[in-house]
């Protein structure tokens, strides 16, 4: 089995910066996409950034030039700076991770963290 876990949120007031971690652990053989999405009450969960394996990343229009994913591939971990917080990025932020894992045989894995609080209020 692969978990992640996730951590940093908390509450921030507008413009202010928080980073979140998510660090992979299991049976892990590679992981190819780590991510960050978002779920904010009543809506439904969307994409905020991801990165693959080579370093390619990809944003959600709402938090290009605000957020910053990076990932350290030793220590199997994902992170998201997120700088000029807005009221509208009040969210539970969720890691996914997907590649491979190993039990009696290789086979594909995508995890989901348990998400943690984002929330930006004056």
């Amino acid at each position: 089995q692969v978990q992640l876990v996730e951590s940093g949120g908390g509450l921030v007031q507008p413009g202010g910066s928080l980073r979140l971690s998510c660090a992979a652990s299991g049976s892990i053989v590679s992981i190819n996409t780590m991510g960050w999405y978002r779920q904010a009450p009543g809506k439904q969960r969307e994409l905020v950034a991801q990165i693959n394996n080579a370093g390619s990343t990809h944003y959600a229009d709402s938090v290009k030039g605000r957020f910053t994913i990076s990932r350290d591939n030793a220590k199997r971990t994902v992170y998201l700076q997120m700088n000029s917080l807005k009221v509208e990025d009040t969210a539970v932020y969720f890691c996914n991770a997907g590649g491979l894992r190993r039990d009696s045989i290789v086979r594909f894995f995508d995890a989901w963290g348990q998400g943690t609080q984002v929330t930006v209020s004056a």
